[in-house]
């Protein structure tokens, strides 16, 4: 009795109290290891490239920003050294991928409801993209005899993409992690970004190739709607329809 008598009067086992309710909430797991690695993985890529080639991304950011005057000089330099170059290109290639992907995860039009095989299929389709207009930049400045003006356009296009690259690296870390409520904010932040960086584009392309050839702000404009904008749009169209037959 003495015994149950110190159990009724301990404070810490109310064993004679009455029971109580207590709300257990279960924790859904999300399965995003293997996106966290792939995230490392990208983030030790371009820490790589910085390591052992960090003149060229100086030479690159000093360049993109005009940041100084000997702009030619430094255009010639970055021409001369073409791995760190591809390097950066396939890291563009693979965060646009990324990006575009947790882009239809979002809006619910991932390929067989999975986020790699939707990742497998962008880094195809803007290695496509790229590849193509380059190739048609190409035949086009050997046809019409203005090699220059369009390698000074391509250089200028991939520069831009470059950027790209590295500017979506916090994006894509960050939407994929982020909550409801705070991926659309992220979102909306990316296009402005995005849309900002296409008339950083479409600025400084038109100086150069206008002082080379002859050619209106209107008649540029055109092309960008008919070989820039044009083909993105057919590509989302393509690819919502066949992400809607696949689910």
């Amino acid at each position: 009795m003495e015994f149950q008598s110190v159990l009724r009067q301990h404070p810490l086992l109310p064993f004679y109290e009455k029971p109580s309710m207590s709300n257990i909430y279960v924790r859904n797991q999300d399965h995003t290891e293997a996106l966290f690695y792939f995230l490392v993985g990208l983030l030790f890529y371009f820490a790589s490239v910085r390591l052992f080639f960090g003149k060229y991304l100086d030479n690159l950011t000093t360049l993109f920003f005009r940041v100084s005057m000997r702009q030619q000089q430094i255009r010639e330099q970055l021409l001369q050294t073409p791995l760190p170059s591809l390097l950066l290109n396939i890291l563009f290639v693979i965060s646009s991928g990324l990006y575009l992907s947790l882009l239809s995860k979002y809006y619910n039009i991932t390929f067989f409801g999975s986020l790699w095989i939707t990742l497998l299929y962008a880094i195809t389709f803007v290695s496509a993209i790229y590849s193509g207009k380059y190739m048609i930049l190409k035949f086009t400045g050997w046809i019409f005899n203005i090699s220059s003006a369009t390698d000074t356009y391509i250089f200028i296009v991939f520069l831009v993409n470059k950027m790209i690259g590295i500017f979506l690296l916090p994006f894509v870390i960050l939407m994929s992690f982020a909550n409801i409520y705070f991926l659309p904010v992220l979102i909306l932040l990316s296009y402005i970004m995005l849309v900002l960086l296409l008339v950083y584009r479409f600025l400084n392309s038109f100086r150069p190739i206008s002082s080379e050839i002859k050619v209106t702000r209107f008649h540029f404009f055109l092309y960008l709607c008919a070989f820039e904008i044009a083909p993105l749009l057919l590509i989302y169209k393509v690819l919502l329809a066949s992400a809607e037959r696949s689910n």
